[in-house]
């Protein structure tokens, strides 16, 4: 693993992915064209023969997958979340009824694509996803996490919807040295008076949050939940019974996001106040993705905030 090193979460992806095409012989990679922007370019360089490039028509992406699925190869489709989204239909009735086994690795979710404004920014992507009988959905916090997440992935049987950024990736699960399994939470900082959950880069923010919450005598644990469907329901009510509070906090709405399937837990487990950080509207176009996610308080600076006021 390269988790020493800092680099973004795309081209994490495209690095690992090389490695298990030299592993797996049937591993094939479908795109509508983005092979570029999403570093699947490198598994192209690779292996020219198990690439395939429909161009700009994501619904017949989806189908082609599903047919190389249904014979036996394991389609990797690799996509911009946003584009992806074009052929939800599609991976409902061929892939999700199928339940065959398709891989649709998307990156440039959440505000990433910065510049190009609410038209390219997936923030309702792990809403529609996860109510697909059948999906999984995954959303790794850093490059390291892609890294030690994406061979898991690649191997488990049935379609999984993993969820990326683009270039922002701080450094979060760097040097951790756990085995990500699917379906499991990890405790990235452990606390007794609060919890702050979530996916995604927004952990950085989490993680910088706790660090002045304790300086205030708030004890803080911040749990990273990249396995949003399956989830980990016993860690997540733990928590909830320890701490008594909960923040959620995600690059996505809160309406149905990964706020909202942690909510599902502790409502049916053990009910305790909550705050949800997330988005509420299309998001506009920007210099970076962190200016953007300082614009709508998705930072530590507002979870600091909702800490305070649950505090209370």
């Amino acid at each position: 693993m390269l988790q020493g090193s800092f680099y973004s979460i795309r081209e994490a992806f495209g690095r690992t992915l090389v490695k298990l095409g030299e592993e797996d012989k049937d591993i094939v990679v479908i795109t509508a064209d983005v092979g570029d922007s999403t570093r699947a370019s490198y598994f192209r360089e690779k292996f020219p023969d198990r690439y395939f490039n429909v161009g700009i028509s994501e619904q017949d992406m989806v189908n082609f997958a599903a047919g190389l699925a249904a014979v036996g190869k394991k389609p990797v489709v690799t996509d911009f979340a946003m584009f992806t989204m074009r052929a939800w239909e599609q991976i409902r009735n061929t892939t999700g009824r199928m339940n065959l086994n398709v891989k649709f690795t998307v990156t440039h979710s959440g505000y990433s694509d910065s510049g190009d404004g609410s038209s390219h920014q997936a923030l309702e992507d792990i809403a529609l996803m996860r109510t697909i009988p059948n999906f999984k959905v995954v959303v790794p916090a850093d490059a390291a996490e892609v890294e030690r997440s994406l061979p898991v992935i690649i191997k488990e049987q049935g379609p999984i919807y993993y969820r990326m950024g683009r270039e922002y990736s701080p450094s979060i699960t760097t040097g951790m040295d756990y085995k990500f399994e699917i379906g499991k939470a990890y405790v990235l900082k452990d606390g007794d008076d609060l919890a702050i959950m979530g996916a995604g880069v927004v952990l950085w923010d989490a993680l910088k949050a706790a660090e002045e919450l304790e300086k205030m005598g708030i004890s803080t644990a911040v749990i990273n939940v990249p396995s949003i469907k399956p989830i980990d329901e016993n860690t997540i009510e733990y928590y909830a019974r320890k701490t008594g509070r909960i923040i959620t906090v995600e690059e996505h709405t809160i309406y149905g996001g990964v706020g909202s399937a942690i909510a599902e837990v502790v409502v049916q487990k053990y009910p305790v106040p909550m705050r949800f950080i997330g988005s509420t509207t299309f998001g506009r176009s920007a210099r970076s993705q962190r200016e953007l996610l300082d614009y709508y308080g998705i930072n530590a600076e507002n979870i600091i905030k909702k800490a305070l006021e649950l505090m209370k």
